[in-house]
């Protein structure tokens, strides 16, 4: 049997600080979500001008990083039509995001979970997101 570490509060929020430092220099308030391997959300935070309407997204992304084990940009590549999962985004309740801003997060090639940001544009949800991505790996290292 293998040991699969596992996300915990601690590492959940210096993800998210980690986060907010990246939206904070780039100037761009965000919602931020880390769920766990499963998908499922360990914390949140909305920063004071983020988005009301990215607060879902920002948890979609999360979760479909860790439900999809890659970025919700490559993701999103791979659900075109005529692509290996066209139509993903109509099962799971609508719950797959297949917009940029969703990162994975790998513990020695596990899977451990995942990062959402929403409230800028794509290109800078997924530079917030990488900041926590990064940290966490170095959290681990």
């Amino acid at each position: 049997m293998r040991t699969v570490p596992k996300l915990n509060l601690d590492d959940a929020n210096n993800i998210v600080s980690a986060c907010i430092d990246k939206a904070l220099e780039i100037g761009v308030d965000m919602d931020i979500a880390i769920t766990d391997d499963g998908g499922h959300l360990i914390a949140f935070q909305r920063m004071d001008g983020a988005r009301i309407t990215s607060i879902a997204i920002a948890i979609d992304m999360a979760f479909t990083a860790s439900a999809a084990r890659k970025s919700t940009r490559e993701y999103g590549l791979a659900a075109q039509p005529g692509q290996p999962a066209y139509g993903i985004n109509t099962s799971s309740q609508g719950r797959f995001s297949l917009i940029a801003g969703g990162i994975p997060l790998f513990a020695n090639e596990i899977i451990v979970g995942g990062v959402g940001c929403s409230s800028g544009h794509p290109d800078q949800d997924e530079v917030v997101a990488q900041a926590g991505v990064d940290l966490f790996l170095k959290i681990i290292a």
